[in-house]
């Protein structure tokens, strides 16, 4: 089996945000998410290897259930924290397109009422709170993981990533989250945000 592994970006690690230090960016990007990246190409090693017999895989427990397992949770671990790294600029940038304004208030009312909801997902979950655009139903939601690979929904695209792990924030704020989450808040790129909402329409 060929082995396809990633390669951290590490152009998308984001400085001079506002309310969140570089120092709380260095510790996430480097430790966690590079972290992330490394865990899942060990993985992809030890699923082209013979490490995991096969014909032992097991739903209950076997080598091969634990790399599956594994490998969804820092592939998905990997992915969310690219996203919400490029989802953020010091000081924010840009507002929502007309569409994706149109959009939000039909579902939410106002663009305040939609971060408001991000904020309460993201105070409710564990590990992230998403805004994202479901391409079968063609609509926006609000989605909250506890996990990088829980509570996802299939054919969702997310346009909006927050990521509520403690190690996203404990630098700066200990353990208080919610501003952290305002923080978030202010360093939002919409072109970003826009051009996501541009290819999931699309989809």
């Amino acid at each position: 089996m060929k082995v396809v592994k990633l390669q951290p970006k590490d152009y998308l690690k984001p400085k001079g945000l506002v309310g969140i230090s570089d120092e709380q960016i260095e510790v996430h990007f480097e430790g966690h998410y590079k972290g992330y990246v490394a865990k899942y190409n060990e993985i992809q090693e030890k699923l082209a290897s013979d490490f995991a017999d096969r014909s032992k895989a097991n739903q209950n427990y076997s080598e091969y259930r634990a790399l599956k397992v594994e490998e969804s949770f820092n592939y998905m671990g990997v992915i969310l924290h690219e996203l919400y790294f490029e989802n953020l600029i010091g000081g924010g940038k840009g507002e929502p397109s007309k569409e994706l304004k149109t959009a939000i208030e039909e579902t939410f009312g106002s663009v305040d009422n939609c971060l408001n909801e991000i904020k309460a997902t993201g105070i409710a979950c564990r590990g992230w709170s998403t805004l994202s655009y479901d391409v079968y139903n063609k609509m926006l939601f609000v989605n909250g993981f506890d996990a990088h690979n829980q509570y996802g929904f299939v054919g969702s695209f997310p346009l909006i990533v927050l990521d509520v792990y403690e190690h996203a924030y404990y630098v700066d704020q200990k353990n208080k989250r919610p501003p952290y989450i305002d923080a978030f808040f202010k360093n939002l790129n919409w072109d970003v945000i826009n051009q996501r909402y541009e290819r999931a329409i699309k989809a």
